[in-house]
């Protein structure tokens, strides 16, 4: 049986190679978006790292970038935060130990003269310190407020936050936008089946040896291209035969703001953790400036307090006194947002007030916020789908060969 003859017997087998073809190279979009998590060889042309993975700071850099231009600024977030229940929450943790952090400062600094001291001295140095604690840590969280957007830089915690925990955009994507993702595949394989029947056509009138591996490049290209597209695009909904067709992420935008919020307030923007970066973060000096402005007056507004700490620590050691207690103050913060419930409900007034920007974002600006992350990389997946569509169609070459011999 000649060649042709073997090409020609094989022409039903072409539109189930083309959907196989669809599938796959859709498939292979998709995996190739989400992994690997961690870079592996050496890119751009020996490597590869998730197209998700690898942008996913930038990503969350535009969203916080558009979510804050809707607030206004970092001190409107902080007002929905409720300045009075952080003052509570920080009170409720220091005002159980405020003898012992008394205690801790004096005893580095003179512990044999604070043991000899008279207990009534010592008593009336805690009594005092509680009774002028409220007042001054309302004033020092009123004061954090308003300088918040000087105290922390979002977008490096945010870097921070996403470098120890690289796989959290795909975690978004993957619970947002599952069923798109499935249904991208699904499409392939139509799409794919479709174009091999036209394929067929041409393949009825040359059956060419070389034109299986390129109409299977070009299968996995164009699906790859179309399901590239059909992530964004159309922009707006538009009417197709009657059925409402938009970009299938813009079309889950409420949904995917929902996780996206849920997500970034829970796992990135905590409480706990931006109080970590305030004070220890670039910006620190900025932070204890302010702590001591508010402490420093629990010695010298009260002529008693500042004589009695002066006969413990002698004159001179007065200023290391106040640097000591600074110093007490910033290694207290590390613990005063530790409580669970407390970080939890602050993270879902964030996740509702950055849920609730998101999903109200015109679909361009929501696009932008996901579609500059496959941008770069359009090409290089639509590639991959043409190899491996290329690599199928000689897989089908070499079957119809042997099978039909």
């Amino acid at each position: 049986m000649s060649l042709d003859v073997n090409l020609l017997n094989s022409i039903w087998f072409i539109p189930l190679m083309a959907a196989l073809v669809g599938w796959s190279t859709n498939w292979l979009a998709i995996f190739l978006s989400f992994h690997p998590v961690q870079p592996v060889g050496w890119r751009p042309w020996f490597g590869w790292q998730g197209v998700i993975p690898r942008n996913s700071e930038r990503m969350a850099h535009i969203c916080i970038d558009q979510t804050l231009e809707r607030f206004g600024d970092l001190q409107t977030i902080y007002e929905r935060l409720d300045p009075e229940l952080i003052t509570g929450q920080v009170l409720s943790e220091v005002m159980p130990r405020v003898d012992e952090y008394i205690d801790e400062v004096m005893y580095e600094l003179q512990p044999v003269l604070w043991d000899n001291l008279p207990l009534f001295m010592r008593r009336r140095i805690y009594r005092w310190a509680r009774q002028q604690m409220p007042a001054r840590i309302e004033a020092m969280v009123e004061d954090f407020g308003q300088e918040l957007a000087s105290l922390i830089d979002l977008k490096a915690l945010i870097s921070h936050e996403l470098e120890n925990h690289p796989a959290l955009m795909n975690e978004i994507f993957q619970e947002a936008g599952g069923e798109q993702f499935r249904f991208l595949k699904r499409s392939g394989a139509v799409i794919g089946g479709a174009l091999g029947g036209l394929f067929m056509l041409a393949w009825w009138q040359w059956p060419l040896p070389w034109m299986l591996p390129l109409a299977g490049f070009a299968i996995g290209f164009s699906t790859n291209w179309l399901a590239l597209n059909l992530i964004f695009r159309p922009l707006h909904p538009v009417k197709v035969f009657g059925i409402e067709i938009q970009g299938l992420f813009l079309r889950r935008q409420p949904e995917i703001s929902a996780v996206w919020a849920d997500k970034i307030a829970h796992q990135l923007l905590t409480v706990d953790k931006i109080a970590y970066a305030i004070v220890h973060g670039d910006k620190a000096h900025r932070t204890r400036a302010i702590i001591q402005s508010h402490l420093r007056p629990l010695l010298d507004q009260s002529l008693i307090m500042k004589l009695t700490a002066q006969m413990a620590v002698g004159v001179t050691g007065y200023s290391e006194l106040k640097q000591a207690m600074n110093e007490t103050a910033l290694s207290a913060t590390d613990h005063m947002f530790s409580n669970a419930s407390f970080t939890q409900d602050r993270a879902d007034v964030v996740a509702s007030m950055l849920r609730e920007r998101v999903a109200a974002l015109p679909p361009q600006e929501f696009q932008q916020i996901l579609r500059p992350a496959f941008q770069e990389e359009e090409l290089l997946l639509m590639l991959a789908g043409g190899a491996m569509g290329a690599m199928i169609g000689l897989l089908q070459l070499a079957a119809t060969l042997y099978w039909f011999a």
